[in-house]
C-alpha cells in the first residue's frame, strides 16, 4: 500500500514543482500490482477545473485499459477526494480508494460528505489516513510558500 502512495507523493510533488496544488494519484489494477494510471493537479497549468489529479489518473487507467470501468483497480490519492472526483470514482467502479490527508473542507469521501455511503448504484471501499503526515505535510508546506509569497507581493 505504502508503495503506491509513494508515488501518488511523488506526482504531488511534481505538481507542487509548477505551483500547482500538490496532489497525486495512482490507479493499480490489484491483480497484477501493475499502475495502469497516473496524475497529478493541474488545474492552474491547464486553466481547467476538471484538471484534478483523480481525474487525470482515471482517465489514463481507462485508455490504457480499454475501457470506462476500472474493475479490480484500487486508486491512491494524496488528499481526499472532492465531489467530483468522488463521481467520477463511482462512475469508473474502482473497487478501493485509499488517501492520505483528509480535506475538511471539501473531503466527500469521509469528512464534509460520505458520498461513497450514498445509495448511488456503486459504493467502493475507502480508506483514509494512509501516509497521512507525508501528505498533510507536503500540502502545509504549499500554502506556507504561497501565503508567503502573496504577503511579498
Amino acid at each position: 500500500m505504502d508503495k503506491y502512495m509513494k508515488r501518488a507523493l511523488e506526482l504531488a510533488r511534481e505538481a507542487f514543482s509548477e505551483g500547482e496544488v500538490p496532489v497525486g494519484a495512482v490507479v493499480v489494477k490489484k491483480t497484477t500490482g501493475e499502475i495502469v494510471g497516473e496524475g497529478r493537479n493541474r488545474r492552474e497549468t491547464a486553466k481547467n477545473a476538471l484538471a484534478h489529479a483523480e481525474i487525470e489518473a482515471i482517465d489514463q487507467a481507462c485508455r490504457r485499459l480499454g475501457g470506462w470501468r476500472l474493475p479490480e483497480c484500487a486508486l491512491y490519492v494524496t488528499l481526499e477526494p472532492c465531489p467530483m472526483c468522488c463521481g467520477a470514482i463511482i462512475n469508473s467502479r474502482i473497487d478501493n480508494v485509499y488517501f492520505g490527508a483528509y480535506d475538511y473542507k471539501s473531503g466527500s469521501a469521509e469528512s464534509v460528505q460520505k458520498m461513497f455511503s450514498l445509495p448511488y448504484n456503486y459504493r467502493p471501499e475507502v480508506m483514509g489516513g494512509i501516509m497521512e503526515e507525508e501528505c498533510s505535510a507536503i500540502l502545509s508546506e504549499f500554502f506556507k510558500e504561497l501565503r508567503i509569497r502573496k504577503k511579498n507581493r
